[in-house]
Protein backbone atom coordinates (compact mmCIF):
# COMPACT_ATOMS: atom_id res chain seq x y z
CA UNK A 1 0.00 0.00 0.00
CA UNK A 2 1.30 3.36 -1.22
CA UNK A 3 2.74 5.36 1.98
CA UNK A 4 -0.12 8.13 2.90
CA UNK A 5 1.73 10.16 5.74
CA UNK A 6 5.64 10.51 6.17
CA UNK A 7 8.02 8.23 8.22
CA UNK A 8 9.31 10.09 11.38
CA UNK A 9 12.98 10.35 10.06
CA UNK A 10 15.41 9.98 7.63
CA UNK A 11 16.53 6.72 9.26
CA UNK A 12 13.34 5.65 8.97
CA UNK A 13 12.69 6.27 5.30
CA UNK A 14 16.05 4.76 4.26
CA UNK A 15 15.26 1.35 6.33
CA UNK A 16 11.59 1.29 4.66
CA UNK A 17 13.59 1.72 1.19
CA UNK A 18 16.70 -0.81 2.27
CA UNK A 19 15.49 -3.71 0.65
CA UNK A 20 12.77 -2.45 -1.51
CA UNK A 21 12.21 -4.27 -4.48
CA UNK A 22 11.19 -1.18 -6.43
CA UNK A 23 9.78 -1.10 -10.06
CA UNK A 24 11.38 -0.62 -13.34
CA UNK A 25 10.33 0.89 -16.88
CA UNK A 26 7.65 -1.37 -18.64
CA UNK A 27 10.51 -1.34 -21.64
CA UNK A 28 12.78 -2.45 -19.64
CA UNK A 29 10.94 -5.09 -17.73
CA UNK A 30 10.36 -6.04 -21.68
CA UNK A 31 13.75 -5.83 -22.83
CA UNK A 32 15.22 -8.34 -20.25
CA UNK A 33 12.69 -11.20 -21.07
CA UNK A 34 13.77 -10.77 -24.77
CA UNK A 35 17.47 -10.78 -23.97
CA UNK A 36 16.78 -13.75 -21.64
CA UNK A 37 15.03 -15.75 -24.31
CA UNK A 38 17.99 -14.83 -26.40
CA UNK A 39 20.43 -15.69 -23.67
CA UNK A 40 23.32 -17.39 -25.35
CA UNK A 41 24.10 -14.27 -27.92
CA UNK A 42 23.99 -11.53 -24.91
CA UNK A 43 26.77 -10.35 -23.47
CA UNK A 44 27.28 -7.38 -21.01
CA UNK A 45 27.89 -4.67 -23.31
CA UNK A 46 24.42 -5.25 -24.43
CA UNK A 47 22.89 -5.52 -21.03
CA UNK A 48 24.45 -2.45 -20.23
CA UNK A 49 23.25 -0.57 -23.30
CA UNK A 50 19.36 -1.63 -23.28
CA UNK A 51 19.10 -0.19 -19.18
CA UNK A 52 21.21 2.87 -19.95
CA UNK A 53 18.01 5.32 -20.42
CA UNK A 54 16.22 3.51 -16.96
CA UNK A 55 17.82 5.01 -13.65
CA UNK A 56 15.96 2.43 -11.71
CA UNK A 57 17.04 -0.38 -13.56
CA UNK A 58 20.53 0.91 -13.36
CA UNK A 59 20.11 1.35 -9.67
CA UNK A 60 18.91 -2.54 -9.02
CA UNK A 61 21.78 -3.63 -11.04
CA UNK A 62 24.67 -1.76 -8.97
CA UNK A 63 23.03 -2.49 -5.61
CA UNK A 64 22.83 -6.16 -6.31
CA UNK A 65 26.07 -6.20 -7.40
CA UNK A 66 27.68 -4.21 -3.85
CA UNK A 67 25.74 -7.03 -1.83
CA UNK A 68 27.82 -9.37 -3.53
CA UNK A 69 30.72 -8.58 -1.54
CA UNK A 70 34.06 -6.95 -1.78
CA UNK A 71 36.17 -10.63 -2.27
CA UNK A 72 34.40 -10.97 -5.84
CA UNK A 73 35.35 -7.53 -6.54
CA UNK A 74 38.73 -6.07 -8.22
CA UNK A 75 37.25 -2.28 -8.22
CA UNK A 76 34.54 -0.38 -7.74
CA UNK A 77 31.69 -1.76 -9.59
CA UNK A 78 30.42 1.96 -11.24
CA UNK A 79 28.14 0.81 -14.30
CA UNK A 80 25.94 -1.84 -15.22
CA UNK A 81 28.23 -3.16 -17.71
CA UNK A 82 31.00 -4.17 -15.17
CA UNK A 83 28.07 -5.16 -12.90
CA UNK A 84 27.21 -7.86 -15.11
CA UNK A 85 30.69 -8.37 -15.96
CA UNK A 86 31.31 -9.05 -12.06
CA UNK A 87 28.36 -11.65 -11.85
CA UNK A 88 28.26 -12.97 -15.50
CA UNK A 89 25.14 -13.47 -17.84
CA UNK A 90 23.90 -16.66 -16.45
CA UNK A 91 23.43 -15.32 -12.56
CA UNK A 92 22.25 -11.81 -13.84
CA UNK A 93 19.46 -13.68 -15.39
CA UNK A 94 19.07 -15.38 -12.30
CA UNK A 95 18.97 -12.12 -9.94
CA UNK A 96 16.51 -10.55 -12.38
CA UNK A 97 13.32 -12.33 -12.80
CA UNK A 98 10.34 -10.55 -14.34
CA UNK A 99 10.22 -7.06 -13.35
CA UNK A 100 7.03 -5.13 -12.14
CA UNK A 101 7.18 -1.88 -13.81
CA UNK A 102 6.40 1.78 -12.85
CA UNK A 103 3.81 1.94 -15.27
CA UNK A 104 1.80 -1.23 -13.56
CA UNK A 105 2.13 0.78 -9.73
CA UNK A 106 0.83 3.91 -10.90
CA UNK A 107 -2.20 3.05 -13.10
CA UNK A 108 -4.61 3.99 -10.80
CA UNK A 109 -2.53 7.02 -9.70
CA UNK A 110 -2.37 8.86 -13.92
CA UNK A 111 -1.20 11.88 -11.94
CA UNK A 112 1.75 10.16 -9.96
CA UNK A 113 2.41 8.72 -13.52
CA UNK A 114 3.11 11.61 -15.04
CA UNK A 115 5.18 12.85 -12.51
CA UNK A 116 7.41 10.05 -12.39
CA UNK A 117 7.39 10.12 -16.12
CA UNK A 118 8.95 13.35 -15.85
CA UNK A 119 11.59 12.55 -13.55
CA UNK A 120 12.82 9.71 -15.84
CA UNK A 121 12.55 12.28 -19.23
CA UNK A 122 14.60 14.93 -16.80
CA UNK A 123 17.27 12.28 -15.87
CA UNK A 124 17.75 10.69 -18.93
CA UNK A 125 18.07 14.38 -20.76
CA UNK A 126 20.25 15.05 -18.08
CA UNK A 127 22.39 11.88 -18.84
CA UNK A 128 22.73 12.84 -22.02
CA UNK A 129 23.68 16.32 -21.40
CA UNK A 130 26.68 14.87 -18.93
CA UNK A 131 27.90 12.60 -21.04
CA UNK A 132 27.89 15.22 -23.74
CA UNK A 133 30.16 17.63 -21.44
CA UNK A 134 32.47 14.77 -20.49
CA UNK A 135 32.88 13.40 -24.25
CA UNK A 136 33.65 17.13 -25.16
CA UNK A 137 36.21 17.34 -22.51
CA UNK A 138 37.93 13.86 -23.52
CA UNK A 139 36.91 12.55 -19.50
CA UNK A 140 38.09 9.33 -18.89
CA UNK A 141 35.24 8.81 -16.69
CA UNK A 142 32.82 9.24 -19.15
CA UNK A 143 30.31 6.40 -18.50
CA UNK A 144 30.79 7.44 -14.67
CA UNK A 145 30.08 10.81 -15.04
CA UNK A 146 26.76 9.39 -17.66
CA UNK A 147 25.51 6.97 -14.66
CA UNK A 148 25.31 9.77 -11.65
CA UNK A 149 23.99 12.23 -13.79
CA UNK A 150 20.90 9.18 -14.58
CA UNK A 151 20.46 8.53 -10.72
CA UNK A 152 20.26 12.21 -9.64
CA UNK A 153 16.83 12.08 -9.02
CA UNK A 154 16.72 8.47 -8.20
CA UNK A 155 14.99 9.06 -4.46
CA UNK A 156 12.44 11.52 -6.51
CA UNK A 157 11.39 8.31 -8.56
CA UNK A 158 11.30 5.84 -5.52
CA UNK A 159 8.89 8.06 -3.76
CA UNK A 160 6.49 8.27 -6.84
CA UNK A 161 6.15 4.44 -6.32
CA UNK A 162 5.76 4.31 -2.90
CA UNK A 163 4.06 7.91 -1.90
CA UNK A 164 2.63 9.71 -4.90
CA UNK A 165 -0.15 11.45 -2.60
CA UNK A 166 3.27 13.21 -0.91
CA UNK A 167 4.49 13.92 -3.83
CA UNK A 168 1.77 15.17 -5.21
CA UNK A 169 1.21 17.65 -2.36
CA UNK A 170 4.61 18.99 -3.31
CA UNK A 171 4.25 19.39 -6.85
CA UNK A 172 1.05 21.30 -6.43
CA UNK A 173 2.75 23.38 -3.78
CA UNK A 174 5.41 24.09 -5.93
CA UNK A 175 3.07 25.07 -8.79
CA UNK A 176 1.07 27.51 -6.75
CA UNK A 177 4.19 29.24 -6.01
CA UNK A 178 7.22 29.00 -8.07
CA UNK A 179 9.15 30.85 -5.81
CA UNK A 180 9.12 27.75 -3.33
CA UNK A 181 12.49 25.85 -2.83
CA UNK A 182 12.40 22.04 -3.50
CA UNK A 183 14.83 21.15 -0.25
CA UNK A 184 11.65 23.09 2.14
CA UNK A 185 9.18 21.80 0.60
CA UNK A 186 10.06 18.61 0.89
CA UNK A 187 11.37 19.11 4.62
CA UNK A 188 7.80 19.95 5.39
CA UNK A 189 5.96 17.43 3.51
CA UNK A 190 8.26 14.69 3.53
CA UNK A 191 10.21 15.41 6.63
CA UNK A 192 13.68 15.01 4.42
CA UNK A 193 15.02 16.45 1.86
CA UNK A 194 15.24 13.86 -0.98
CA UNK A 195 19.17 14.74 -1.83
CA UNK A 196 20.03 13.94 1.50
CA UNK A 197 17.70 10.44 1.26
CA UNK A 198 19.24 9.39 -1.57
CA UNK A 199 23.43 9.73 -0.22
CA UNK A 200 21.82 7.58 2.45
CA UNK A 201 20.90 5.28 0.85
CA UNK A 202 23.48 5.12 -1.59
CA UNK A 203 25.43 4.34 1.54
CA UNK A 204 23.43 1.84 3.26
CA UNK A 205 23.68 -0.21 -0.25
CA UNK A 206 27.64 0.29 -0.79
CA UNK A 207 27.14 1.86 -3.69
CA UNK A 208 30.42 3.18 -5.27
CA UNK A 209 32.05 6.84 -3.04
CA UNK A 210 32.74 7.75 -6.63
CA UNK A 211 29.31 7.64 -8.03
CA UNK A 212 27.69 8.85 -4.62
CA UNK A 213 30.17 12.03 -4.54
CA UNK A 214 29.40 12.98 -8.23
CA UNK A 215 25.96 12.83 -7.63
CA UNK A 216 26.34 15.27 -4.62
CA UNK A 217 25.09 18.57 -5.44
CA UNK A 218 26.17 19.82 -1.98
CA UNK A 219 29.89 19.02 -2.77
CA UNK A 220 31.55 22.16 -1.76
CA UNK A 221 33.84 22.39 -4.17
CA UNK A 222 33.28 19.90 -7.23
CA UNK A 223 36.03 19.25 -9.75
CA UNK A 224 35.43 19.49 -13.52
CA UNK A 225 33.80 16.12 -13.96
CA UNK A 226 31.55 16.43 -10.83
CA UNK A 227 30.61 20.11 -12.71
CA UNK A 228 29.43 17.76 -15.70
CA UNK A 229 26.89 16.58 -13.40
CA UNK A 230 26.42 19.42 -11.64
CA UNK A 231 25.51 21.75 -14.93
CA UNK A 232 23.69 19.01 -16.39
CA UNK A 233 21.00 17.73 -14.15
CA UNK A 234 20.30 21.69 -13.90
CA UNK A 235 20.11 21.71 -17.18
CA UNK A 236 17.79 18.98 -17.42
CA UNK A 237 15.72 20.80 -15.16
CA UNK A 238 15.65 24.31 -16.80
CA UNK A 239 14.88 22.70 -20.36
CA UNK A 240 12.17 20.28 -19.16
CA UNK A 241 9.53 22.66 -20.79
CA UNK A 242 11.26 24.23 -23.35
CA UNK A 243 14.37 26.52 -23.53
CA UNK A 244 12.77 29.79 -21.75
CA UNK A 245 13.63 29.20 -18.31
CA UNK A 246 15.18 32.83 -16.57
CA UNK A 247 17.60 30.53 -15.41
CA UNK A 248 19.31 29.27 -18.75
CA UNK A 249 21.73 32.05 -19.85
CA UNK A 250 23.74 31.64 -16.15
CA UNK A 251 23.61 27.96 -17.29
CA UNK A 252 25.05 28.48 -20.45
CA UNK A 253 27.65 31.01 -19.49
CA UNK A 254 28.92 27.80 -16.43
CA UNK A 255 28.40 25.33 -19.50
CA UNK A 256 30.67 27.65 -21.59
CA UNK A 257 33.05 28.11 -19.12
CA UNK A 258 33.56 24.74 -17.87
CA UNK A 259 34.11 23.36 -21.62
CA UNK A 260 36.85 26.88 -22.85
CA UNK A 261 33.59 27.42 -25.53
CA UNK A 262 31.85 30.91 -26.31
CA UNK A 263 27.99 31.58 -25.87
CA UNK A 264 26.94 30.55 -29.21
CA UNK A 265 29.51 27.29 -29.63
CA UNK A 266 27.65 26.42 -26.64
CA UNK A 267 24.43 26.49 -27.08
CA UNK A 268 24.73 24.88 -30.21
CA UNK A 269 26.80 21.86 -28.74
CA UNK A 270 23.65 21.79 -26.21
CA UNK A 271 21.11 21.56 -28.80
CA UNK A 272 23.64 19.22 -30.76
CA UNK A 273 23.53 16.58 -27.64
CA UNK A 274 19.95 16.57 -28.27
CA UNK A 275 19.60 16.34 -31.53
CA UNK A 276 17.46 19.54 -31.68
CA UNK A 277 17.97 22.54 -34.21
CA UNK A 278 19.08 25.51 -33.20
CA UNK A 279 16.49 28.08 -32.03
CA UNK A 280 15.87 31.66 -34.20
CA UNK A 281 19.13 33.87 -33.41
CA UNK A 282 16.94 36.54 -31.47
CA UNK A 283 16.12 33.69 -28.44
CA UNK A 284 17.20 35.54 -25.13
CA UNK A 285 19.26 32.92 -23.89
Amino acid sequence: MPLLRPLHSLEAWVQHFRDYDFPVLAHSAEQLELLRANEDDVDAHLIGETFANDPLMTLKVLRHAASLGRERRSGEIETTTTAVVLMGITPFFAAFGPQTSIETVLAGEPDALDGADAVFSRSERAARFALGFAAHRMDPDAQLIHGAALLHDFAELLMWCEAPSLMLQIRLRQRMDASLRSSRVQKEVLGVELADLQQALMKAWHLPQTLAHFSNDKTRTPDASELCVLYATRLARHTAEGWDNAALPDDVRDVGALLNLGHEPTLRLLHDILGEPLPPVNTTY
